[in-house]
């Protein structure tokens, strides 16, 4: 009987290797742009007096515990009555990757970072990434900061976005993070170091929880698909684990959320076009209508988000076992999120899942070719100048589809 064959890491490189090229991708950096990162050789600068200094903020990262590509920082200060205000601050790629450079060319062909079981597409290189356009512990970046006001019904009252240089003072994540705050071990040594950061912490996974249930409330939807993680002993995959939801991830999915949110709607407010991530009202309604019927519930046939997040959560609750199977069932009905463009005066366009009206991909442009068009639109927007030709194509996205069919597919 002939032995089963057993895939290595090096297997695994190939197939997705592969499948980068089959599907229109560059798996490798080509010549020229290898040339124009050899030539960088620290972070961005810029000595614009409009670019205040919020470095004595009390800022930390968040992220996965091997994660070194950091996109957002996170701060926060009491108001009276109960406000608080969060900041956000979301790192500044394109004080390096310029338009019309070797990097933009390749960015803009890959679109996205892909991620496979064996190997991860860096959309950027793993240098530039992780170091001069990261928001790396000690070390002042350029970003690109959101504040926001929240009230204590978790309503944001105000919102302003500004170009900041900002200092990351504690790179945390999320599994240690959850464990201090659900009460069962010691604060990160990382976070104890820094003065009053266990308030800070506090107090944003409280505001966190309040935006969550405010949001579902209004018909967001919580699903639980599978997210694997191949685990390796050298070459040889030894594991697979499950990413589970928890506060810590939560804590930063709900200021993320809100500064997309707030995003969009400073962008609409300059005028013209503005970049929208959506998940458009399910063509296939009448399917998740059936599905809930199954399940004694009735859902009309008109879609509905509230409803819908109605009987989603009572699925949770009633089933958490089989959860994940009809989240990927809904998730597979609601259909394929796309990016738009919406312009002034024209029909707003919603994304139903998250039940919002504005709403656009901001927070990654390490990972994320739309993030760093949308962020380079903010910079023309806040300094007033007019956008650049390319950034302004950029609007029809070449944000190819297959780039997420090859992540799909290496990761199975």
């Amino acid at each position: 009987m002939a032995q089963a064959h057993h895939l290595d890491g090096s297997d695994l490189i190939c197939i997705a290797d592969e499948v980068m090229v089959e599907r229109g991708l560059e798996p490798e950096f080509p010549a020229a742009v290898q040339a124009q990162l050899a030539a960088i050789a620290g972070p961005g600068r810029d000595e614009d007096l409009h670019v205040r200094d919020l470095t004595a903020l009390p800022w930390c990262s968040i992220d996965n515990d091997d994660s070194l590509d950091l996109d957002q920082l996170t701060a926060c200060e009491p108001l009276a009555a109960g406000a608080v205000k969060i900041f956000a601050a979301v790192a500044d790629v394109d004080a390096l990757v310029t338009e019309d450079s070797a990097i933009d060319t390749h960015v803009w062909t890959n679109t996205t970072s892909v991620y496979t079981s064996a190997r991860v597409f860096a959309m950027l290189s793993e240098r530039l990434s992780t170091d001069p356009t990261s928001l790396n512990a000690d070390q002042d970046r350029l970003a690109i900061v959101i504040e926001m006001v929240v009230t204590p019904d978790a309503s944001v009252t105000q919102a302003t976005l500004y170009r900041a240089k900002v200092r990351n003072h504690a790179k945390l994540a999320y599994n240690a993070l959850l464990t201090w705050i659900d009460g069962g071990g010691a604060l990160p040594d990382a976070a104890r170091a820094v003065a009053g950061l266990d308030v800070q912490l506090r107090t944003q996974d409280e505001v966190a929880q309040r935006l969550r249930a405010r949001r579902h409330s209004q018909g967001s939807l919580e699903l639980e698909t599978f997210q694997p993680r191949a685990v390796f002993d050298g070459e040889r995959m030894v594991e697979i684990w499950q990413q589970v939801q928890n506060r810590a991830r939560q804590l930063i999915e709900e200021f993320m959320i809100a500064t997309n949110e707030c995003g969009a709607r400073f962008l609409a407010a300059a005028g013209g076009a503005s970049l929208r991530r959506v998940v458009r009202s399910p063509e296939r309604w009448l399917r998740i209508v059936e599905v809930a019927c199954k399940y004694g519930n009735g859902l009309s046939k008109t879609p509905d988000s509230v409803a819908l997040a109605a009987f989603v959560a009572k699925r949770r609750r009633a089933d958490p076992l089989r959860f994940p199977d009809l989240s990927l069932v809904i998730v597979k009905l609601m259909g394929r999120g796309e990016y738009v463009v919406e312009r002034a005066g024209g029909p707003p366009i919603s994304h139903f899942g998250l039940a919002v009206r504005d709403y656009t991909h901001s927070t990654a442009p390490n990972r994320r070719f739309p993030d760093l068009i949308r962020l380079r639109m903010v910079k023309a927007s806040t300094s007033r100048r007019r956008l650049l030709g390319r950034c302004a194509a950029s609007m029809t996205l070449r944000c190819k589809p297959s780039a997420a069919t090859v992540a799909a597919r290496c990761c199975s």
